[in-house]
């Protein structure tokens, strides 16, 4: 089973793009904020207690033609970061360093190198900077 997709639909729930059913956006939020500050402790123990509130119930699926899978709960956006967290690392939570930009990201790339939510937004601020060089070039 692969639990970064799990954890992505944690960063849709934190981004907005996924119904909240109580607090587990703000709280989630948190975990990107304290991962992206450095403070990986404050980040951990956040997500353990998450852990705690939201146990995931798996349960086996099978639909649109896939074969028989497995399909966790609420839980499970939990659980996903909380498997990148222990396989990747903390400082995989990010946050868009985007101006005006405050959404997050799970980085998977390779080399740690991932600074922007989306495309968009990396887009945005290359062209900012390439604007900014050419201002402070006259």
């Amino acid at each position: 089973m692969d639990l970064t997709s799990y954890a992505e639909l944690a960063v849709l729930l934190v981004n907005g793009e996924l119904p909240d059913e109580g607090d587990l956006r703000a709280e989630l939020t948190t975990v990107f904020a304290h991962a992206a500050a450095g403070r990986e402790r404050e980040a951990v123990e956040l997500l353990n207690d998450l852990l705690t509130r939201h146990p995931v119930s798996p349960q086996i699926s099978g639909h649109d033609g896939q074969r028989w899978h497995l399909h966790l709960s609420e839980g499970g956006v939990v659980m996903g970061l909380a498997a990148v967290v222990t396989e990747l690392g903390v400082d995989r939570l990010g946050l868009c360093q985007a101006a005006r930009c405050s959404r997050v990201f799970v980085d998977t790339s390779s080399n740690r190198s991932r600074r922007y939510c989306s495309e968009r937004c990396a887009s945005r601020a290359n062209v900012a900077a390439y604007r900014a060089r050419r201002r402070s070039g006259q």
